[in-house]
């Protein structure tokens, strides 16, 4: 099993026996996010106006990592041809129930991002999206194939758009964690005899890749480094992104 399949599909699973809507409801009571008024709502509010882009009725947005789809169904609201994919069945389930209830139309269906860079392409878009997706995807070699991914199914011209969280100095391990600063990687403790991927021994105890948090910085060299040109960044503990291919 990959290391991230076993949480998201145990946490989808509970969103829908809970009656939640969304990934926040799951860890954040105070109702600061909510399914219509999710963490990079307003990211999208301000940049989408910005882009270079056809009208929204010609423009296609692949979303990947789409959870139950609060940002693919705000896309397909404002008009946008939406596509959306995640991983775990359950996730896209409870998205294609929201979207029913907003009377919006997404096309969402289930697929792993980590996989789709060896997969034929079947169509290109103007947007590729990333809502709080690649901080799961924690391996240099699953970021790679991710970004691979983007890069096939991007339109020349079009904007790989992410928000994503970041490392900020300071941040105090929790329990049950590993933080590698020089990879930026979170290791979470798990039981010996685990099956996974990656199950690594750190301080004789058993851990697999959780989360990757690097910094701003960092963020702009790797995704330079994968091909991309970055036209805005911007953000401390949280990054919302903006590139295109090519380099500058």
């Amino acid at each position: 099993m990959r290391y991230y399949h076993a949480e998201h599909e145990s946490a989808y699973r509970r969103i829908g026996e809970l009656g939640y809507t969304q990934w926040n409801d799951l860890f954040d009571q105070s109702g600061a996010w909510t399914y219509d008024y999710f963490q990079n709502r307003a990211f999208l509010e301000w940049v989408l106006p910005r882009l270079d882009l056809p009208p929204a009725d010609a423009t296609r947005v692949l979303e990947y990592g789409c959870g139950t789809g609060p940002a693919a169904c705000f896309m397909a609201g404002r008009g946008f041809q939406v596509e959306a994919i995640d991983l775990i069945p359950e996730a896209i389930t409870l998205a294609r129930r929201m979207a029913e209830e907003r009377g919006v139309r997404v096309a969402f269906r289930v697929a792993d991002i980590c996989a789709l860079a060896s997969d034929q392409v079947s169509g290109r878009y103007e947007i590729v999206l990333d809502s709080y997706c690649l901080q799961s995807i924690v391996t240099d070699e699953d970021r790679g194939a991710v970004f691979a991914a983007v890069q096939a199914r991007l339109k020349p011209g079009g904007y790989y758009v992410i928000s994503t969280a970041l490392r900020t100095p300071g941040r105090n391990n929790e329990p049950g964690f590993y933080y590698d600063a020089s990879t930026g990687i979170y290791y979470r403790e798990v039981p010996a005899g685990t099956v996974a991927d990656h199950v690594v021994e750190i301080d004789g105890r058993w851990h697999i890749p959780h989360r990757r948090h690097i910094s701003a910085d960092a963020l702009r060299d790797e995704l330079v480094a994968a091909g991309f040109q970055v036209m805005s960044l911007e953000g401390s503990e949280t990054g919302d992104v903006v590139c295109c291919l090519g380099t500058p």
